[in-house]
């Protein structure tokens, strides 16, 4: 078996390495181009989160805000989009819907839309859901309603949606007494 020659330390040390053509404007644009279309296929971002990404990559404003411009012509990019889709995710509160736009740099006006379209009959469904899916971890701990209300604002759901609806899914379940232990059979 031959032994592997070993690499060069950087990669201008080889002999065979050339130095880079620098770019002129129309591939640096192209490439750019290439870059910020890649990037909206892996992942639907809002303009604050491609102007970092294609900042990373290029150092000319001109050119970042040129090639953020012709995405969003193109339609492949739209910040109302995002926040819809964000706003439309099950399972998730208005604070954390919110808390989420807000980091991914859409404008507040976009933000209090989409929170405000928010049917807050379809989140109490959704706290009601989310009570009886995960109760019978809940229930196991010391106080299990201040757990419930624990997990469920961490999710982004607020006090006025969580305790109404916490309210109701205890009065449909059994009073447990705390002396109450379950019935195992007895091993004779």
């Amino acid at each position: 078996m031959r032994a592997r020659r070993p690499r060069p330390a950087t990669p201008d040390a080889g002999p065979e390495a050339r130095p880079a053509r620098p770019r002129d404007p129309q591939e640096e644009r192209d490439a750019l181009l290439a870059y910020a279309f890649r990037a909206l296929g892996q992942r639907a971002l809002s303009a604050a989160e491609l102007r970092g990404r294609l900042e990373r990559r290029s150092e000319n404003p001109d050119l970042i805000e040129e090639v953020l411009k012709r995405v969003q012509e193109l339609g492949y990019q739209n910040d109302a989009q995002v926040a819809r889709s964000e706003g439309a995710r099950r399972g998730v509160g208005t604070m954390r819907v919110r808390q989420t736009l807000k980091r991914r740099g859409v404008q507040d006006d976009l933000i209090q839309e989409v929170v405000e379209a928010r049917d807050p009959d379809r989140e109490h469904a959704e706290v009601l859901t989310l009570l009886e899916r995960r109760w019978s971890s809940l229930a196991r701990k010391r106080d299990p309603q201040a757990s419930a209300f624990a997990f469920l604002a961490r999710r982004g759901y607020t006090g006025n949606v969580i305790w109404p609806a916490l309210r109701e899914f205890m009065a449909g379940r059994p009073v447990e007494e705390p002396g109450d232990e379950p019935d195992w059979p007895d091993e004779n």
